[in-house]
């Protein structure tokens, strides 16, 4: 096909993606989580002496664990994003697709867990710099994660003429599905199957944030705080102990992390609609 085949005179590579499709949504997946697990090792002569067997030691252990990663992984989408001429439409504009009043539950069950564990961290026990540090780490942690999945992988999918029902539920699995490598990294196999249950809820419910708000902004934001706070409230990234804080609130936030799962499940069977054509 040459380029005056498209119309537009668009390149081969922006017709390429442009069609869509599961398994372009999957190739960049699949692409991205190569290059995540490769792009540290580049820095790796210079991060070696920042980590710590604590990550949460120190603001340079924080970084070189937690932030480094993500900071590349979110150029890198940004970079891929910016080649296809998705920036900022249709990535950061309204969705092409109409909201319903009970979607207005998503961002409200994501926040309820947010702020008990804002509420219960010891915050003295980390000092000042750890927690700046891990709060801008989680911004481009929500950054990376959800212009993969809810940007690129939704419009992707969306281009390939799917229900909005496939949509979420087939951007979810994938950001499930790619979380599955902490068992190579050591953790036992009810972890890692408790994490993908919580990833493909908690993605259906970034999909929704993202819908009714109109935004992936939103979505973004409300990731960025997520991770952070679990991190600091556990103790740990994937921790599951209450290392960072104590009491009632911290008490409070694991049945509400069950109420967001079950509520997200329910949500995801009334998922309807179709999005208008992308250009």
């Amino acid at each position: 096909m040459h380029e005056s085949d498209t119309g537009r005179g668009e390149s081969r590579w922006r017709t390429f993606w442009g069609r869509g499709g599961w398994w372009r949504a999957l190739l960049v997946v699949a692409g991205y989580a190569v290059a995540y697990q490769l792009a540290p090792f580049v820095f790796l002569p210079v991060t070696r002496e920042l980590v710590a067997e604590n990550v949460f030691a120190t603001p340079g252990s924080v970084f070189a664990s937690l932030g480094l990663p993500v900071m590349i992984g979110a150029v890198m989408l940004l970079a891929f994003a910016w080649s296809l001429g998705w920036l900022p439409r249709p990535l950061f504009t309204a969705q092409p697709v109409g909201r319903s009043w009970w979607m207005w539950l998503a961002p409200a069950v994501v926040m309820l867990p947010i702020v008990l564990r804002l509420i219960g961290i010891d915050y003295g026990a980390y000092g000042p710099g750890v927690v700046a540090m891990a709060f801008a780490s989680g911004l481009f942690i929500g950054l990376s994660e959800e212009l993969l999945f809810r940007g690129l992988t939704v419009s992707l999918l969306r281009r390939g003429g799917y229900s909005e029902w496939v949509v979420v539920a087939v951007s979810s699995l994938l950001f499930a599905a790619m979380h599955a490598v902490n068992i190579f990294t050591g953790q036992s196999l009810n972890t890692v199957l408790g994490t993908l249950a919580y990833t493909f809820v908690f993605g259906v419910l970034m999909y929704l944030v993202m819908r009714v708000t109109g935004n992936l902004i939103w979505a973004v934001l409300l990731h960025g705080l997520t991770d952070p706070s679990t991190f600091l409230a556990t103790g740990g990234i994937d921790a599951h102990g209450d290392g960072g804080g104590a009491g009632l609130s911290l008490e409070l936030a694991g049945p509400a992390t069950v109420l967001l799962m079950f509520s997200g499940l329910v949500m995801l069977v009334f998922v309807r609609g179709k999005a208008r054509r992308l250009s």
